[in-house]
């Protein structure tokens, strides 16, 4: 069978070994596997959460409410805006792919960093769309900035703070940057870790309400997969002025998301010391992982997420670090798909990484 070509240049994009298949190729028993590889909220998700899904289950043979009123209403509440602001999506990787398909078409232009998430490039790539890259792996506006007055590309993307690496961008250089930048040029900022970075420093925090105020072309993007504690609920959302995001629900398939989902993202937003708590927990948690790398001479980007990146020396490869974590029932990420001697790990909980860090150190010993 002939399939499109346009999909022999894509490279399937790779998420974290889930723990059913290393409990199954390693033989390890599924509870003592320690999974750090996707960014998932190690302390789970609300109590609120639990009670609204037992207490919806009822409701699953019926459609979910495809406006999704309650819970734009809720999004728009959080960030002073109005529902009409606001587009759901499956993950907010949906949404990506809803702006890709409403601004682009078949040898259309992306520009992103260096290195930043994947799924900007694969969709793009689906449609025939070219990605530009800058030189340096990281954000750097400089570089982007000549890179779209040579390239004029359909959509810009700052992924701020940036997976799989974790460096993040300060506010106000974004509102420099985007003052540089044509209206029909569409920028968004994907702010999927943006939780993390307001609560670190408040320099990187986006002014949601502000930036698509003053900046028509710009499209916000949110989850509720990371701080929130709902990846396996897979829902997102994308903000930005009432035209766009009209033009972005001309893509949106109905029913796109489940009631369930709906309903816990619903119940999720409204327990802000859960979210607060589990915030403060990881950065204390960073530390534990911030001194083992300065202990043994590591190199590793100063992270806004709930992750670290951490580069190897040249005599010790990632992926044997990864491969060899993984026999034991730790899974991180191996970044040398991305070209790195690297690892992301997700900030686990101090009982994880009690165990975490002193394998670490024995296998550094070992190569």
């Amino acid at each position: 069978m002939i399939f499109n070509e346009l999909l022999d240049s894509i490279k399937t994009y790779e998420p974290g070994k889930p723990i059913e298949l290393v409990s199954r190729e390693f033989g390890i028993e599924q509870k003592n596997i320690i999974k750090l590889a996707s960014n998932e909220n190690p302390y789970g998700f609300s109590k609120l959460v639990e009670e609204t899904i037992l207490e919806s289950l009822k409701d699953i043979n019926i459609y979910p409410d495809d406006s999704m009123y309650e819970l734009k209403d809720a999004i728009a509440n959080k960030f002073n805006l109005k529902s009409e602001n606001i587009i759901i999506g499956a993950g907010s990787d949906q949404v990506i792919d809803f702006c890709i398909r409403s601004k682009c078409t078949q040898n259309s232009t992306i520009l992103t960093s260096g290195i930043t998430f994947a799924m900007y490039e694969i969709y793009a790539k689906n449609i025939g769309v070219n990605v530009v890259k800058t030189k340096e792996i990281t954000h750097n506006l400089s570089q982007m900035l000549e890179l779209y007055k040579t390239n004029k590309p359909n959509i810009i993307f700052l992924c701020t703070p940036n997976n799989p690496l974790g460096e993040s961008l300060d506010s106000g250089d974004i509102y420099s940057f985007l003052k540089q930048i044509d209206n029909n040029t569409m920028v968004v900022i994907d702010g999927a870790y943006q939780e993390y970075a307001k609560y670190k420093d408040i320099k990187k925090s986006i002014d949601v309400k502000k930036i698509i105020s003053e900046f028509e072309n710009v499209i916000y993007i949110g989850t509720f997969s990371k701080a929130y504690g709902l990846g396996g609920m897979r829902c997102g959302y994308g903000i930005s002025n009432n035209k766009n995001i009209k033009t972005l629900h001309k893509l949106r398939p109905p029913f796109n998301i489940t009631s369930l989902s709906a309903k816990a993202a619903l119940s999720a937003l409204k327990d802000d010391e859960f979210i607060h708590k589990s915030i403060e927990n990881n950065f204390k948690e960073m530390k534990i992982f911030e001194n083992f790398a300065k202990n043994y001479d590591i190199v590793y980007i100063d992270s806004y997420t709930n992750f670290i990146t951490l580069f190897f020396k040249e005599n010790q490869s990632s992926s044997v670090v990864a491969r060899e974590l993984l026999k034991i029932g730790i899974i991180v990420r191996d970044l040398s798909s991305y070209g790195l001697n690297a690892i992301r790990v997700t900030i686990g909980t101090n009982e994880q990484n009690s165990i975490v860090i002193p394998c670490l150190e024995q296998l550094l010993k070992e190569l």
